[in-house]
């Protein structure tokens, strides 16, 4: 594909293209200003629109279930047309828009309309910022380039709650306020994004869609179904925060312990993407998997306090070691011409499974009880680590 290989004729960190660096600082941006208001818009709509829990649980999982569904379809869509930057643009702009939407919610079904704004943003941006991400960069540095990527983003969802407990808290401000306030990261992002390189076929007309684009690789589709098998069992982090709640941690350490893991995660990220590319992506994150399934059997073994701080630190080791690993390991087993449908495809399948999973994680802690799932998580890790390392031991791919 013409975007195949953006480069600078600047350096970023270690090498790293302008174009990742970049596209890091949006992320950064725009979870500050998600993460500002995902702790927010459950209040608003119970306290100030008096909506029921069974709505917030439909508006929260249609917005989820939009942005899984989307993320495959725009990244095909990037292939046809040859082109990423448009849909960066557009998605991380609508994610914007949606912000002030909800200041001017009367009622809960404008939050569902302005959440859907922003969830089809997500999903309209994140597989074509992905194939452009691995564009532009050497294939040597895929891991490094997307673990600084998550550092980043990461990073935004550490300061969002801190931000949210200053505004809220400290300086008195409205759910309302809050929404406004949170345009302005998301704003400055999208105008980031005009210092984004676009590849040779972006910069005038889009190339024709090509007859001859190769079909998804077989590896390729083998990966994401073992990554599959692990997404079954990877339910929502609300569990761990509830199990961390039985344990007696409180409502105000149950929202410090999360901040503590995305710090260690956003720490984390861009050394496990090193790792990945001096040795086998498959090895970190085999090794990513593992430690998951550490982490979970810990939580169904009724931990003590002290030890969920030990649990969560090593589950941001686990989310460093897996999520950008595992997008430079779709980026290695695709082509440029159909990388934006196999990012979209590993989003797309995980997405949709994880809604599985939690479903699941809250039978099994209502029917059988609250440590079920979390055996029940270690053990799909583990089988998908134990095919992950049987698929083809040594080298990235």
């Amino acid at each position: 594909m013409a975007d195949e290989q953006v480069t600078s004729g600047r350096s970023g960190l270690r090498g790293l293209g302008r174009n990742v660096i970049i596209l890091g600082v949006v992320s950064l941006l725009t979870d500050v200003s998600s993460e500002m208001l995902y702790p927010v818009i459950p209040l608003f709509l119970t306290s100030a629109l008096g909506a029921s829990m069974t709505v917030v649980g439909l508006i929260e999982g249609a917005a989820e279930g939009a942005a899984s569904a989307l993320k495959m379809l725009f990244g095909w869509i990037s292939d046809r047309t040859a082109r990423r930057k448009p849909f960066v643009v557009w998605g991380y702009g609508l994610s914007a828009v949606s912000k002030p939407m909800m200041a001017l919610a009367g009622a809960w079904p404008f939050v569902l309309l302005a959440r859907l704004v922003d969830r089809t943003g997500k999903g309209m941006r994140t597989s074509p910022r992905d194939a452009l991400i691995a564009a532009s960069c050497s294939a040597e540095q895929r891991g490094t380039a997307f673990g600084l990527h998550r550092a980043m983003d990461t990073a935004g969802a550490v300061a969002g709650p801190v931000l949210a407990m200053l505004f809220l808290s400290v300086w008195g401000l409205g759910y309302r306020a809050m929404f406004l306030l949170a345009f302005i990261p998301a704003a400055l992002g999208v105008l980031a994004l005009a210092f984004v390189r676009a590849g040779p076929a972006e910069a005038g007309r889009a190339a024709p869609p090509r007859p001859d684009r190769p079909p998804l690789r077989p590896a390729l589709k083998r990966f994401v179904a073992v990554y599959g098998l692990f997404a079954l069992g990877n339910s929502s982090d609300v569990f761990l925060l509830l199990r961390a709640k039985e344990a007696g941690l409180g409502e105000q350490g149950m929202l410090l312990v999360y901040v503590f893991y995305n710090a260690v995660y956003a720490l984390a990220s861009t050394p496990a993407g090193w790792l990945s590319d001096r040795f086998s992506r498959r090895t970190v994150m085999a090794g990513g998997l593992a430690v998951f399934a550490a982490v979970y059997l810990g939580f169904a073994l009724d931990p003590a306090p002290a030890r969920i701080w030990l649990l969560f630190a090593l589950y941001g080791f686990y989310a460093a070691a897996m999520e950008g690993v595992a997008k430079a390991q779709v980026a290695d087993l695709s082509a440029p011409e159909n990388r934006g449908t196999a990012m979209g495809l590993l989003h797309s399948v995980t997405g949709l499974l994880a809604f599985v999973a939690s479903a699941a994680a809250g039978w099994l802690w209502a029917e059988v009880s609250p440590a079920a799932p979390f055996y029940y998580g270690a053990a799909c890790a583990l089988a998908a680590a134990g095919l992950l390392l049987l698929e083809r031991p040594g080298g990235k791919a």
